[in-house]
């Protein structure tokens, strides 16, 4: 349901012309951003995307290991960008850091970052290209709870972030925030968000029943949402998707090496109830998907991933043929063998 609102526009006039994002009315503070990109790229025309972070690991005092160093961001033209400001570790309840890297996304056009700050663990979102950032407010962190109850999910253009709470869903609802403006809507306690929508106007969530069932709901952001109790496949599913038009929820069955069966798709009609044919992926068995999402334009984008310890992780990102299960690379990279942890852009 793709309809420019005015801070979307806002938005994506900031980060196509390269200059800071918009300022929220009042809370607004320009930071130290990243280092390693010249004053000069905030003036060029088609922001630089980031295809990823990741954060290095070190040895810890007992033999374990812990995030160690700086956030670094592995760009679109193949440079590395060290984002300093970011917080190296979550924090606890009490504010203390943990050895586990601090929170991190990357929209799914990879023009925009969510992190939080170093030296105050605020939240905030910056243009990947670099430049001021935007703080959100500090509610998105409750008193009582550390950064590591929560998780950042950027939406696609990165104009609306995710805020959802691991440490009691009975009490915390999720919040989406429209950045330009620091407006929060609230989601259900009792839902699990899956993520945004194509276009960023709703949020597929879902929820288990009383009666061991699992609801799939789609929440407009505007207002209202759509739900319905999904067939087992689509409420099994580790990975799901929904596209611009808030219905069509793409689902995501993992292969399985033993009876060499490759991956498979199904699509989803969340306001019919319609599930369409399984279609295999033209992909091996070892090679599921572990992030879906689709386009504006209805395309349908996934990433694979190996992640073996002590081996450069191998990324690849696909667009996927709904009908066929044909399959087309549209990028393929590595990520270092030191790395803690990574976040791809969209996830």
């Amino acid at each position: 349901m793709r309809r420019i609102s005015a801070s979307a526009a806002l938005l994506a006039a900031a980060i196509i012309g390269g200059t800071a994002l918009a300022p929220l009315p009042a809370q607004a503070a320009h930071g130290s951003g990243a280092t390693h990109v010249s004053h000069a790229s905030r003036t060029v025309t088609g922001s630089p995307a980031a295809r990823a972070a990741w954060i290095p690991s070190c040895a810890g005092k007992n033999g374990d290991t812990r995030a160690c160093g700086h956030w670094r961001l592995l760009m679109a033209d193949g440079r590395t960008v060290t984002v300093r400001d970011a917080a190296v570790h979550r924090t606890d309840a009490k504010g203390r850091p943990v050895g586990d890297e601090g929170r991190f996304a990357i929209s799914g056009d990879g023009r925009v970052l969510a992190y939080e700050r170093a030296r105050d663990h605020r939240v905030v979102v910056r243009a990947a290209a670099g430049g001021p950032v935007t703080r959100l407010p500090r509610s998105l962190v409750p008193k009582g709870i550390g950064t590591g109850d929560l998780t950042l999910t950027l939406s696609p253009a990165g104009d609306r972030l995710l805020v959802s709470y691991d440490d009691d869903p009975a009490r915390r609802p999720t919040k989406v925030v429209t950045i330009a403006t620091g407006k929060v809507t609230e989601l259900p306690a009792a839902e699990d968000p899956d993520g945004f929508s194509a276009d960023g106007d709703e949020v597929l969530a879902h929820r288990l029943s009383g009666d061991n069932t699992t609801a799939l709901v789609a929440h407009r952001l505007g207002g209202g949402s759509t739900r319905r109790t999904p067939p087992q496949v689509v409420a099994n599913a580790t990975t799901l998707a929904l596209a611009a038009d808030g219905r069509t929820v793409a689902v995501l069955i993992d292969g399985d090496a033993d009876l060499k069966r490759p991956p498979r798709l199904r699509i989803y009609d969340l306001d019919s109830g319609e599930l369409h044919d399984t279609v295999k992926l033209a992909l091996k068995p070892s090679a599921s998907p572990y992030l879906a999402r689709w386009t504006a334009d209805g395309r349908l984008v996934l990433t694979t991933t190996t992640d073996d310890p002590g081996r450069p992780a191998v990324v690849r990102v696909l667009t996927a043929d709904p009908d066929t299960g044909e399959v087309r690379q549209n990028d393929r990279y590595t990520l270092g063998k030191d790395r803690y942890a990574f976040y791809v852009a969209g996830e």
